[in-house]
């Protein structure tokens, strides 16, 4: 069994699975119409799976009301996830400020050690 950020990230791989989070964030839907915007391109069933994946990855929690099943967004599993690429943001941007501070180094040595050119124009040596 995968661990819970590993089943995030994998359910979050899928642009359909994507879409169907995002028309969660407006709020709660049933299977009918999250499958709506998808329906010329796969089945119900094929929809259902998608949302299996979403639910197993804790995403998404579906109810019960008479013959409706409402699905919902939990967000828990995405704080995790955008928890765990905080700590390598905040290592990339060091690494990135390092490199940038290295690189200024090198264009001070750079620019001391190159000589500039005479720029004055022939004419005005001869006047």
């Amino acid at each position: 069994m995968q661990d819970t950020l590993s089943q995030t990230f994998s359910a979050l791989a899928d642009p359909t699975r994507r879409a169907i989070l995002a028309r969660l964030r407006t709020g709660e839907a049933t299977v009918s119409q999250l499958a709506e915007p998808f329906l010329g391109r796969m089945t119900l069933p094929g929809v259902t799976k998608h949302l299996k994946v979403l639910e197993r990855a804790g995403l998404v929690t579906k109810g019960r009301e008479a013959q409706w099943r409402p699905c919902t967004l939990n967000a828990a599993p995405l704080k995790d996830a955008a928890q765990w690429m905080e700590e390598y943001r905040v290592h990339m941007e060091a690494s990135l400020d390092r490199l940038g501070d290295y690189l200024k180094t090198i264009t001070i040595s750079t620019d001391s050690t190159t000589s500039t050119p005479d720029t004055t124009d022939d004419d005005d040596r001869d006047a």
